[in-house]
């Protein structure tokens, strides 16, 4: 097959033309920019750019080919510059591939070369030797101008966070091609490869083959806005607990299993145990619901879960010590049938139906429980029973709701509980990354301990980069270059003597961490000018929390 291509004069398959757009999408923080620019790209760029687009846009990157050591160190020797000045650049600028952008001698020229093709490169580099790399990195960091580099950069350590989320990149992409937004979000579900897979193929046709695996686009709730009463009537919503594990898609198409997670990753393998509904649910059969850690017949922590999440094996062992339920509370297609636009109330009530006839054939499979309330009052005292139920709140839901695709406020609502609380010290900071880099807003917390010489001592237990205004972060940070104690890397050691209020939604015992204590999702919540060090709160505090 011979691919015909008109010239190169088009500014279309350009890599200039992608880098023009991650600066402008990474330089504003409007909407209505960033969907304008990917609009006008999208309808510019050759078919292959498109699809490598809208790939490194849902963080389907390809692997990294070159370690960062091995970068700096040939960025170092390039630019001719001492490897301590290097480093200290790198320090203050806080990215690397920015910091190599910046020291190695820029050219006004643009490459010729569109973005596909760098990709490809890029992907064809892993197996190249070291001084093949070299060699590669070297003529092109020099025939690119700075930002191009930046981005060329960007693209091999394959850390490219702009701002953009898919839903963004979706609407744009639906603008462009006049394609219905939630179809398109269907269709960029899954697992594809960018490197084989045509723009045609994944935009424009329809293909029965691609269904049989797809999972449905989520729909996601918006936090409780003001008072819960501002709902209307109670009568008129559905209440469950909201259950910490992780988002999925069960789904059950001609005798095979899939299970997807909300972040688009297929996770068949890492639950075996849900093999069993093949056979026992019937084909064409989507279920939305939880997966939680089931330890001693109970509802586990995530804490327990991370014990599946991260391995690519799961032994015997394992099964046994954590095994998982899948806890359902919506069904999104039955017998075939894509029921989304049915009301939420008739989606459940075939939900329930499932469940009645296989709640005996199956340990696996439970149903979340809907709350029967009849008043705001008692959905106020039920959300305050959430932790000992081992939840995270509540989830509302209006009765006649389709099941949407993305966030959508109106019908579907989480009321989270209040968040455990404690006083932390800070004790160590980092550069931020985007608008952030020059600012140090990553942060390190810590609390008291009494050691064995009966001494008192700050142990570290958990990292926030959240919850302060600019203006405090640019306060925190000049605190932090002032009283810096000690340089590792990027990592700075701080004179203890801010106490920050810090928030965090579970918790848990764990011996992967030095203070013995797992929490979950901490920020920051207030920075407590009003308190000093020696008033922040203890280790034993925080395992007092645990119930």
């Amino acid at each position: 097959m011979f691919k015909i291509i008109i010239g190169k004069e088009s500014n279309s398959i350009r890599m200039k033309n992608f880098a023009q757009l991650i600066k402008t999408l990474d330089s504003s923080n409007k909407t209505n920019v960033k969907v304008d620019a990917l609009t006008t790209y999208f309808k510019n760029a050759s078919p292959e750019d498109k699809v490598w687009t809208i790939a490194i846009l849902s963080h389907r990157r390809p692997p990294r080919p070159v370690n960062t050591t091995l970068l700096r160190i040939w960025a170092n020797e390039l630019a001719s510059i001492p490897l301590w000045l290097f480093e200290e650049s790198y320090h203050i600028v806080g990215d690397l591939a920015e910091t190599i952008a910046l020291i190695i001698p820029t050219t006004k020229e643009h490459s010729d070369k569109s973005l596909t093709e760098y990709l490809q490169e890029i992907i064809a580099l892993r197996k190249k030797s070291d001084a093949e790399k070299k060699e590669y990195l070297h003529e092109n960091w020099l025939a690119l101008n700075y930002y191009e580099r930046f981005v060329f950069t960007k693209l091999i350590t394959g850390s490219l966070r702009i701002g953009v989320s898919q839903k963004l990149m979706t609407r744009a992409l639906s603008k462009a091609e006049d394609v219905d937004e939630d179809a398109l979000a269907y269709k960029l579900m899954g697992n594809w490869d960018p490197n084989t897979i045509t723009f045609q193929e994944l935009i424009l046709d329809e293909k029965s083959s691609d269904y049989l695996s797809k999972p449905y686009p989520f729909y996601l709730a918006y936090p409780i806005e003001g008072e819960v009463e501002s709902l209307g009537n109670p009568e008129e919503w559905s209440i469950e607990h909201k259950w910490d594990g992780i988002r999925s898609q069960t789904i059950i198409r001609e005798n095979e299993l899939y299970v997807w997670s909300r972040g688009e990753e297929l996770v068949t393998d890492k639950y075996p145990e849900f093999q069993s509904f093949v056979g026992l649910i019937q084909n064409g059969t989507v279920i939305d619901a939880e997966i939680l850690a089931f330890p001693e017949g109970e509802i586990g922590t995530f804490n327990d879960l991370q014990t599946r999440i991260g391995r690519k094996t799961i032994s015997a062992s394992l099964l046994e010590k954590v095994p998982v339920i899948l806890k359902a509370y919506d069904i999104l297609e039955w017998e075939g049938q894509d029921i989304r636009n049915l009301p939420y109330s008739e989606r459940r009530l075939l939900l329930e139906q499932l469940y009645d006839s296989i709640k005996d054939k199956t340990p696996y499979f439970q149903l979340s429980e809907r709350v029967l309330l009849h008043s705001w009052e008692d959905v106020t005292t039920e959300r305050m029973r959430a932790r000992e139920m081992k939840s995270e709140g509540l989830m509302l839901k209006r009765n006649n709701s389709p099941y949407l695709v993305g966030r959508k406020k109106g019908d579907w609502w989480k009321w989270k509980i209040e968040p455990l609380v404690i006083d932390a010290v800070l004790t160590y900071a980092m550069r931020g990354h985007g608008r952030r880099s020059n600012l140090f807003t990553d942060y390190t917390f810590a609390l008291w301990q009494t050691n064995d010489n009966g001494e008192r001592e700050l142990v570290t237990f958990a990292k926030a980069y959240s919850g302060l205004t600019d203006a405090e972060f640019r306060r925190v940070d000049d605190f932090i270059k002032k009283n810096t104690l000690e340089r590792f890397g990027p990592v700075r050691s701080v004179t203890p003597q801010l106490v920050f209020e810090i928030g965090f939604e579970g918790i848990a015992l764990s011996k992967r961490h030095k203070s013995g204590v797992a929490t979950r999702f901490p920020r920051i919540l207030r920075w407590r000018h009003d308190k000093k060090i020696e008033d922040a709160n203890s280790i034993e505090d925080l395992k007092n929390m645990i119930s």
